[in-house]
């Protein structure tokens, strides 16, 4: 297409390379792709990206560039690589869930460095990767969110623009303390009901019926609570660990205490320290209900 932009990817893991595929399915330009792991590239690759042989790379051939990383040090490090690049991207996206004071740091020195930078954090599951179903929330001028969200919509049905730069990330890290601490609520209730008596499954669905009613409820802790089921390559504790420090984080920089989130914190480190770090975060009903 003509004045269509290259499109850049980079981090194909779990979710990017779900959020990949959709572009490359959907978006109607060339994208160009980098991972360190040359499966995750030969996939890409098979749909019909353009395998990059570096970041390097990617700078010298995107005009955008989508970034879906572990955390804000890689986001870093690859940043700093593709502004050292004789030719630049024109825009940076950065799809990881990140902190929020070193996203605006890093965006104003992308900005020196003539690089727009975007965060644009997603949130619900796998599943919503694949289907291009993610909430999808934006900081970034209006000029800029109205020039991206066309190839956000390949990935996500929920594009929500937040403001400013960070706000994305503020959004983000707000949506998974709430379903943290909503998770908590689920493991003691579903505790306190069996030990006196209940049906746990029984108890679940009829508190889908009320106003206890939610996601987190008719989803996540149904499909493992119930069966005590926890599986490793979902969302590990460690990484609900990593997000919710941010939100922790977050407040203490605003001078705002957060005691219930400070509890969950300390569920999910005794969850991680227990040995069950690496698997699906609501293992941690295990150290609540005492078989952790």
């Amino acid at each position: 297409m003509t004045g269509t932009p290259v499109l850049g990817f980079v981090g194909l893991g779990v979710m990017g390379s779900r959020m990949c595929a959709n572009i490359v399915r959907r978006a109607g330009a060339e994208v160009v792709v980098f991972d360190p792991v040359k499966e995750a590239a030969d996939a890409a690759v098979a749909l019909g990206a353009r395998r990059c042989d570096g970041i390097g790379g990617i700078a010298r051939d995107a005009d955008i560039v989508f970034l879906s990383l572990p955390g804000i040090a890689e986001v870093e490090s690859v940043c700093a690589e593709l502004t050292a690049s004789a030719d630049r991207p024109r825009i940076v996206v950065d799809m990881s869930t990140s902190d929020v004071a070193r996203t605006r740091a890093l965006a104003a020195r992308m900005e020196k460095a003539g690089v727009a930078f975007v965060d644009a954090p997603v949130a619900r599951l796998r599943q919503a990767a694949e289907d291009g179903t993610l909430l999808i929330t934006v900081g970034a001028t209006e000029e800029r969110f109205a020039e991206l969200e066309p190839f956000l919509s390949c990935m996500g049905s929920d594009i929500v623009h937040a403001g400013g730069t960070g706000n994305g990330q503020v959004m983000k890290i707000l949506n998974n303390m709430v379903l943290f601490l909503n998770m908590n609520a689920l493991a003691e209730a579903l505790t306190i009901g069996r030990a006196a008596g209940v049906d746990g499954a029984l108890l679940f669905r009829t508190l889908r019926l009320g106003s206890a009613d939610s996601f987190a409820l008719r989803r996540t802790a149904t499909a493992t609570m119930i069966p005590d089921e926890f599986p490793e390559r979902a969302f590990p504790t460690n990484y609900a660990i990593k997000d919710l420090a941010l939100a922790l984080e977050l407040a203490r920089d605003e001078g705002i205490e957060l005691p219930a989130a400070g509890q969950t914190m300390s569920l999910l480190e005794r969850t991680r320290d227990a040995g069950y770090g690496e698997n699906y975060y609501p293992a941690m009903i295990k150290l609540v209900d005492g078989r952790g």
